[in-house]
Order: C-alpha cells, then sequence, then structure tokens
C-alpha cells in the first residue's frame, strides 16, 4: 500500500470517527447520561460490534466525547480570558462562558459530569491543569507562584463545577447574579495581584 492510499484510508477513518461521535452527541442531547451504546449505534445505522471496533467500550467513547467537548470548552474560556477588557470583566466573562456551556447543553454536561459509568475526574483534572497554566502565565503571584496556580486553578474549576451543578439543578438565582457572586468569593487576592512581566495579562 503507498503512502497516497495510507493517507486516504487515514482520512476516511478519521471522517467515520467525526460522523459516529456527531451521531452519539445526538443520543446524548436527548438521553443525556442514560445514553446507551445500542442506542448511539442505532443513530449512527450501524451494529454494536462496529461502534467497539471504533472506540473499544463506553469508556473509551466517553473519552472521546468529553476530549471534543473539553477542547470546545476550553478554547471558549481561553477566548473570554484573552478579551480587551479589565481583569474583574474577564474573569466574570470566563465565569459566564462556562455557565453558558452548561445551560446551552445540559444532557451533554450531564453525560460528561456525571456518566452512569467512569468517572468525571480525568475532565475536572484537565481543566484544572489548563487553567493553572493561563494563571501562572498570566498573573505574578509572588514565591511559589508555580504551586499557588495549581491550586487556584483546580480551586476554581472545582468551585465552578460544584456551583454550576447546584445552579443548573435548582435555578436559585439568574446566571448573571450566579456569576457576579462567584466573582466577588474569587476577586480579593486577584486584584490584589500584578499582572506577569511579558506576559499577556490578566
Amino acid at each position: 500500500m503507498d503512502t497516497t492510499q495510507r493517507t486516504d484510508q487515514q482520512r476516511s477513518a478519521d471522517r467515520r470517527r467525526r460522523e459516529l461521535l456527531e451521531a452519539a452527541d445526538r443520543v446524548v442531547l436527548r438521553d443525556g447520561p442514560q445514553a446507551s451504546m445500542n442506542a448511539i449505534a442505532a443513530e449512527a445505522g450501524i451494529t454494536k460490534p462496529i461502534l467497539y471496533r471504533h472506540f473499544g467500550d463506553k469508556s473509551g467513547l466517553y473519552a472521546a466525547l468529553a476530549k471534543r467537548h473539553t477542547d470546545a470548552l476550553l478554547a471558549s474560556l481561553r477566548a473570554a480570558l484573552d478579551a480587551p477588557a479589565d481583569r474583574r470583566e474577564r474573569v466574570e466573562s470566563t465565569l459566564d462562558t462556562y455557565l453558558a456551556a452548561i445551560e446551552a447543553r445540559p444532557q451533554v454536561y450531564r453525560f460528561l459530569m456525571h456518566p452512569a459509568e467512569g468517572s468525571s475526574v480525568p475532565l475536572l483534572r484537565r481543566m484544572g491543569e489548563e487553567l493553572a497554566q493561563v494563571i501562572e502565565e498570566r498573573v505574578d503571584l509572588g514565591a511559589q507562584s508555580q504551586q499557588l496556580a495549581r491550586v487556584w486553578g483546580h480551586g476554581i474549576v472545582g468551585m465552578m463545577h460544584a456551583a454550576g451543578d447546584w445552579w443548573l439543578g435548582d435555578r436559585p438565582c439568574s446566571r448573571a447574579e450566579l456569576v457576579r457572586s462567584l466573582a466577588d468569593l474569587l476577586w480579593g487576592r486577584l486584584a490584589a495581584a500584578g499582572d506577569k512581566v511579558g506576559g499577556p495579562g490578566f
């Protein structure tokens, strides 16, 4: 098999995988955490063994869906952090971006954060590490900056997850009110910290 044939086969496999993930997305939007491999295979018009061939099992499919949605969410959060605004506005915009995402697709959120099988820990950990990296790049936290950035990154993600989960279920206040309240909670040390010299600022 020559290089062209291998490239065409890889392209075809990648396209098929995307189509299967889109079918899985449609089922997750409908069924949330109860989305089954049988329902996803039926939605894609294939048999379950073919689905297993692409993803291994439900945890493999979960991991692929989690990466797809986490990549998109992290891109949105980074865009909010990079917006041309003052720091307080960017903090509020980042919190609002996260809450807007889970509000727009609650069944996807529940599938990822409350799976019937498996764990959401790797997803939360990845978000925590990504946010820690952004904080370390942009905020001057003085001594032990790297460690503090990781504490803050994971702490903020944990706070957003817990508060968002509670809010999505009970809706005790508007999204804007929740954003302001969470920003108030975060604001003390963030207001006092300087920007990293030569960094993009935060």
